[in-house]
Parts: C-alpha cells; structure tokens; sequence
C-alpha cells in the first residue's frame, strides 16, 4: 500500500546541514525497494492558493491557512502497512526537527 509522508517545519533552505542525512535516508529507502518518490518543496511564501466560488477564480498569494506548521515536502512510500511506514517515518532525520504526518493514498484511476 501506498503513504505519504507529509513532513512539516523542515525547509531544505533553512537546514542545509541535514541535507546529507536526509539523501542517505532516501538512499536506504531505495535500498529496501519502497520509495517511490519524494521532494521538498519552496518555503511557504512561494505558495500560490487558488479557490473557485460561484464559479469565480479566487488566487491568493501564499498558504491556504496560516499556521504553525508549514507543509515542507514530502516520501511517497510503498509499505506493507502503517506499522512500516510508521517506522520509516521515525526513521526520517527530519523527524527529530519537525513532524511527519503519514497517511495512506487512495488508491485512484485518473487515466
């Protein structure tokens, strides 16, 4: 089954000295044949927030919410089930920074 692992206030631009563990961590989840893919995103002022109501185009400069914890990338992994992803997810160096919030992926056929 497929999860992604959502990982919050980690910002590749404000903890380049993680990099490296982080790369080594991608590396064994290859190793171990359940990553799928995986990349951190631009810093939440990047965002752009598009919303349709009553049929208008509403565009938003930044996060949909302010909140504490900014979305700062993400692992899509391929686990035999939660309890293995839980433990992938503590795994992650980022973990000890931030959180990593794992959820299952519906499984869909938009093709």
């Amino acid at each position: 089954m497929r999860y992604m692992l959502l990982i919050y206030d980690c910002h590749r631009e404000q903890m380049p000295d993680r990099y490296d563990d982080v790369l080594a961590y991608v590396e064994d989840l290859k190793e171990r044949g359940v990553f799928l893919a995986g990349d951190p995103l631009h810093l939440p002022d990047t965002a752009t927030t598009v919303r349709v109501r009553d049929e208008e185009t509403l565009i938003t400069d930044g996060p949909f919410a302010e909140t504490h914890e900014q979305l700062g990338g993400y692992f899509i992994l391929d686990c035999k089930d939660l309890d293995e992803a839980i433990e992938l997810a503590a795994r992650c160096p980022l973990a000890e920074l931030g959180s990593i919030e794992v959820r299952p992926v519906l499984e869909a056929d938009y093709r």
